[in-house]
């Protein structure tokens, strides 16, 4: 197992070199960001020149990304371009998209694990087809809308919560976001729940469990659901890296300053050091993400050995 790890965190830097550097290209290639600081009108060469050294933007491209990634391996994530520190603004931003993805999460494993269980379990029955028919409609139905609609109703017709999440955003706040910005991965692990379940049914591992005369419950928790769970567990690890990232509709829906909000706003202003340094931080999430999705596969598998 240690072995395993080891060699995984050594494949792990290539690839986090690879994608920093397909970021950093892509973002330069946005615009001038020194046109988006002077606004409306043309800064004077001289003016434009001065901020360019500033930001060290005279440089080559692959010079800046050389210097960025040393920075980055110091905790130095840049400046902004209004002078505030990239790290100052992670501070701020990453503990609030952390406690909505819990929460989003907290949704999916819960909701999404126990319906696709109900439903893999009674397959073909009233309650399977009513489960599929709610979740194609989650599914169908755009985010955007469905946060729209459930703020409009619960916060501003009936004034059941607030309308939108205060500057501290406690987790009280964050339940009704979380559940929008889980809605369509809840879907997804409720009918990946609901396949597997049903096919590892009929595997020759349960139907022994179930000759030996062991409880109903027992066969299901700890024989069927375990292996049951593997490609469950492998797109929830890849989630909570789109859930982190892809938060952009949901925070500005209900004016939530995370992740989404600062990657919105980096963007909208072309603040190159912004955009890269979150990113950098969400690539991270998803390979350390993905290498704990790896190790649980053999938790739940006992057929599966790392060496």
């Amino acid at each position: 197992m240690g072995r395993y790890v080891l060699r995984r965190l050594l494949q792990m830097i290539p690839v986090f070199v690879g994608a920093t550097l397909l970021i950093f290209l892509m973002v330069n290639v946005m615009g001038d960001p020194i046109a988006g600081l002077c606004g409306e009108r043309r800064c004077d060469p001289a003016t434009a020149a001065q901020l360019q050294r500033e930001f060290g933007l005279d440089e080559p491209v692959r010079q800046q990304y050389l210097t960025y990634m040393g920075n980055v391996f110091t905790g130095d994530f840049g400046t902004a371009f209004n002078g505030q520190e990239v790290t100052e603004l992670m501070s701020t931003a990453f503990p609030v998209t952390v406690r909505l993805t819990l929460i989003a999460l907290l949704f999916e494993i819960v909701i999404g694990v126990t319906l696709g269980v109900i439903t893999g379990l009674g397959r073909g029955r009233p309650v399977d087809t009513g489960v599929l028919l709610v979740t194609l409609v989650v599914i169908s139905v755009p985010t955007f809308v469905t946060g729209l609609l459930l703020q409009l109703l619960l916060g501003v017709k009936w004034g059941w919560i607030r309308p939108s999440v205060s500057s501290e955003a406690p987790f009280d706040e964050l339940i009704l976001p979380g559940l929008v910005l889980a809605s369509v991965s809840l879907a997804y692990v409720t009918r990946l729940t609901r396949t597997s379940i049903a096919e590892n049914r009929r595997s020759d591992y349960v139907r022994t469990a179930v000759a030996k005369g062991l409880p109903r419950h027992r066969v299901v928790v700890r024989h069927l659901l375990r292996t049951s769970l593997i490609p469950v567990v492998t797109f929830i690890g890849a989630d909570i890296g789109f859930l982190m990232g892809g938060a952009i509709v949901t925070e500005r829906i209900f004016n939530i300053h995370g992740v989404g909000y600062q990657l919105y706003q980096g963007i909208l202003r072309q603040n190159t050091q912004t955009v890269v340094g979150f990113v950098t931080v969400l690539v991270l999430v998803f390979l350390i993400a993905n290498l704990v999705v790896d190790l649980l596969y053999a938790v739940l598998d006992p057929r599966i050995r790392y060496v």
